[in-house]
């Protein structure tokens, strides 16, 4: 079911405000997101305005910033100040590249050419130049003016400039002699190193001088389609101007502002004329009418510039205190599918078209209501009847924000003859369907009606609870969501009770149904929350982007669309992104791993969506391990993130089904004790800290096997040695002994000899050491009378006997309580991966073959039993003994 919504009108759409010093120029990037504001205390802003935060600063001005640009392909930008100075930045190398200097005041504004190599400045020297950046020289300096230069302007597609100035006159160059003399590749002033002449060249001539203000002009644009100029000024005027090749005569005049005008553009997309003034408003201007459309207005900052993006319906404006970047209208499509038609407005007539097949099945059901004016369409959203299974008829409901809130219920018998559709009108706060021939109106006064196909009052009731209702929402049949500031009730219209109540903080703008209104996803700006079809809350998620859209699949899992990213949110409340996002999308289905949406332009869309993680997870939630295992085989699952969320869930050993990687299978593997498999890691990567670690998390578990080979490829020959002790092997302890003889290694020796029981060994060890007396010593000790007149003439006249103790006890090696033997080698293990992931397969098996076998004919008393019997939770994976 496609989303509802009812948001109130607000003063402006705002997109992001800064707060920062004066702003004096403004640049949107053609295709980034990203603007550029240029402040009177010589800083520069680079801002991400679908994030809301700042990137960069750009400090190196002295003194304020008037004017900046970005290029339209190359990540470079352009500003000019009151040091006289234009600068070329990177901003990806975050530096100035370089400085062109020549004016000899203020400098106004500067802007690149849309194609040519070229900077166009104005200044307060009473000229306008054109730069080459490539070249780095100045190509023309055009001279005229009298007084301050306060803007100057390219044609978006001829070889024009407009400028205005402070001596009340508009002029507009003509600079194809400069494109021919320049592009084609001919020698220019500045390419010969030479100055270009302080009184102008004539590559760049007047063509048109414009008067009529009675104060100075601050601003004039083109018009990106038609010959037009619009022009503002200290005389509180704004003025349009038509030019042809031989003349340019004045057309209207706008008057409204109280104070200085000091900027004015054309809309780019739309037939209007927004200017902003020091009487701190903003102005909406119909070039048709030549009509005040609307005024916004600020308490106490003066407004300085306003720019438009190229692209889409984004403005900016910059102020004493910062700058707002806004939308005169909303840009989300009035759009809703049922199953797999999906409705929608475009150019204010209602079409269908089913999702399924290619373009061109569109048809056209309804014509909507003319929009008032041309800044807004009036239309806020579209509801088609959920309720109604049949192909043949139609039933539908707009509602406007025009008027104070009003409804049109389009009906028609036979969608192929939209000419004899009906259509009634009413007027209401919020509107929605609640069975196959009832709709639910909220009216102003905040009492709900319940209206049948003729638009006729079938029943009238108040909210509930003493709520005061902004809105409703479908809440299945005969159903109504209720929506009071940040309470939501669900209301039954049959028995006239409330069924439950969520709290959503910020309040609902949008409710999505799943297919067969089982479950719920209620929108707010920046969070999701999720509920049955009884209003009973099973997870709520919070995101820092702004929640446009969102649709249900199939399987239970609410896929939604951030102005970022793609991202799912499953039952149990684990969410993840699918995929991030270059321009927002409105989901309308989910439906066979494919996502079908709507932009911005009305274009409907089909992606496959990559399902697999979430499918994956939700298969884990239910248990379900064939198709765990199904997923793990042929998902391409993979990524810390995947492995982090089985460690959460208490499946570590499944990711070592399809983690590649060998060192992270290491980590992992030693991590939950499963030996074998780190074993295997460690063999391909055949480092030394790997062995180690390897080797004391085998000796924790008493994997001896594993132990023995560790300290063999680390050559830890002490560490072997005391194994073998405490394991009670005694022919391995041997050939340690004969390998430390042979490595030289005389502590080791004696070491092994003294765990071995060897006397003889030792003595001989002591001996050959230079130890005489303690070799001595300790054969008279054990009693070895041979090896004690050998050492005797070491020994002459010290009497050995004395320093033995009257209760001195042999010093033999202890017995091992337990000698390993070929068969019961190591310590009980952990299960294998393998083991645990077969076992719970099988168990889960037999858990299902048991249930169907007790499905088929249960006798009354168990199933009668069974009712009181609870699952037990921890059935399934991990039960095996480790």
């Amino acid at each position: 079911r496609g989303p509802y919504c009812c948001p109130p009108p607000a003063a402006m759409l705002v997109k992001l405000e800064t707060k920062s010093n004066r702003v004096k120029g403004i640049s949107f990037h053609a295709r980034l997101s990203f603007v550029l504001s240029s402040l009177h205390n010589g800083s520069i802003q680079f801002w991400d305005y679908r994030t809301g935060s700042v990137i960069d600063k750009f400090e190196e001005h002295d003194g304020p910033v008037r004017g900046v640009c970005f290029h339209v392909s190359q990540p470079l930008f352009v500003s000019g100040g009151d040091d006289y100075k234009i600068k070329v930045w990177n901003y990806k190398l975050r530096r100035c590249m370089f400085n062109l200097l020549g004016h000899l005041d203020y400098i106004r504004t500067v802007q690149f050419h849309h194609d040519y190599p070229w900077i166009l400045s104005s200044s307060d020297d009473q000229t306008v130049r054109i730069w080459n950046w490539q070249s780095r020289s100045c190509i023309a300096v055009m001279t005229g003016h009298n007084h301050y230069v306060m803007c100057a302007h390219f044609h978006p597609k001829e070889d024009l400039v407009v400028s205005a100035s402070l001596d009340q006159t508009v002029r507009v160059w003509d600079t194809s002699g400069l494109r021919e003399k320049t592009v084609a590749g001919a020698s220019t002033p500045g390419a010969r190193g030479g100055a270009p002449d302080v009184f102008g060249t004539t590559d760049a001539v007047v063509k048109h001088v414009l008067e009529g203000h009675d104060r100075g002009v601050n601003w004039a644009a083109f018009h990106p389609k038609q010959n037009l100029i619009a022009s503002c000024a200290d005389d509180r005027l704004i003025k349009i101007w038509r030019w042809d090749d031989s003349k340019a005569w004045e057309v209207d005049t706008l008057r409204g502002h109280f104070g200085n005008v000091s900027c004015v553009i054309f809309h780019p997309q739309r037939d209007l004329i927004l200017s902003n003034s020091e009487d701190r408003t903003i102005r909406v201007w119909d070039l048709t009418k030549r009509t005040g459309i609307h005024t916004y207005r600020r308490e106490n900052d003066r407004f300085w510039v306003i720019t438009a993006h190229q692209a889409s319906n984004l403005l900016a404006v910059g102020h004493d205190s910062g700058m707002v970047v806004f939308k005169l209208d909303r840009e989300r499509p009035i759009a809703q599918s049922n199953a797999s038609t999906l409705f929608y407005v475009q150019d204010r007539q209602v079409f269908s078209r089913d999702m399924d097949k290619a373009a061109g099945s569109e048809r056209m059901l309804f014509a909507c209501r003319r929009a008032a004016n041309q800044m807004t369409s009036g239309m806020r959203y579209l509801c088609m009847n959920p309720f109604n299974s049949s192909t043949s008829e139609a039933n539908c409901l707009i509602y406007y924000d025009q008027d104070g809130g009003a409804y049109d219920l389009l009906m028609t018998a036979d969608v192929s003859r939209p000419d004899k559709s009906q259509t009634h009108q009413g007027q209401c706060q919020g509107i929605c369907f609640t069975a196959r021939n009832r709709f639910a109106v909220l009216s102003k006064d905040g009492s709900i009606s319940i209206m049948n196909l003729n638009n006729e009052n079938t029943k009238k009731f108040e909210a509930p609870n003493g709520m005061t209702p902004d809105n409703i929402f479908p809440g299945g049949n005969n159903r109504l969501v209720i929506k009071g500031e940040d309470k939501l009730v669900l209301y039954d219209l049959t028995s006239r009770k409330v069924i439950n109540e969520l709290t959503m903080s910020g309040g609902a703008r949008y409710c999505v149904w799943s297919p067969n209104f089982s479950h719920v996803a209620l929108l707010s700006k920046h969070a999701i929350v999720l509920a049955d079809k009884n209003f009973a809350l099973l997870h709520s998620v919070h995101e820092t982007a702004r929640v446009k859209s969102g649709a249900w699949d199939e399987n239970g899992v609410f896929i939604c669309a951030t102005a970022t990213h793609v991202k799912y949110v499953l039952p149990n409340g684990d969410s993840g992104i699918v995929h991030s996002l270059v321009r927002p999308i409105y989901i309308q289905r989910i439906a066979r791993h494919h996502m079908y949406y709507v932009d911005r332009d009305n274009q409907v869309h089909k992606d496959r969506l990559n399902s697999a993680e979430y499918l994956f997870k939700l298969a884990l939630h239910k248990r379900q391990f064939n198709d765990v295992k199904t997923w793990i085989k042929n998902g391409r699952l993979c990524g810390n993130v995947v492995i982090g969320y089985l460690k959460k869930q208490g499946f570590p050993e499944i990711a070592l089904h399809f983690v590649e990687e060998q060192q992270t299978r290491f980590n992992l593997a030693l991590e939950y004790g499963h030996i074998e498999e780190a074993m295997t890691a460690a063999q391909a990567l055949d480092d030394k800290d790997c062995w180690t670690r390897l080797g004391v998390e085998a000796l924790r578990q008493g994997n001896q096997q594993i132990v023995e080979m560790v300290y063999q490829k680390t050559r830890n020959f002490d560490a072997l040695s005391f194994l073998y002790l405490i394991t009670g092997n005694t022919t391995k302890l041997k050939k340690m002994l004969a390998i430390a003889e042979k490595r030289g290694d005389v502590m080791s020796r004696f070491n092994n000899a003294m765990m071995l029981g060897d006397i003889e060994e030792r003595v001989k060890v002591l001996s050959e050491v230079g130890q005489v007396p303690l070799a001595a010593l300790t054969a008279q000790t054990h009693g070895l009378t041979e090896l004690q007149e050998l050492l005797a003439e070491g020994v002459q006249g010290v009497d050995i006997g004395n320093a033995i103790p009257a209760d001195a006890e042999l010093l033999l090696p202890a017995i091992p309580v337990h000698r390993a033997d070929a068969e019961h080698t190591n310590w009980p293990l952990l299960m294998s991966t393998q083991a645990i992931f077969e076992n719970n397969l099988a168990q889960a098996a037999a858990e299902a073959a048991h249930a169907a076998a007790q499905a088929e004919e249960p006798p009354m008393e168990d199933a009668m039993e069974a009712l009181d019997v609870d699952d037990d939770p921890g059935a399934g994976w991990g039960d095996d003994d480790a």
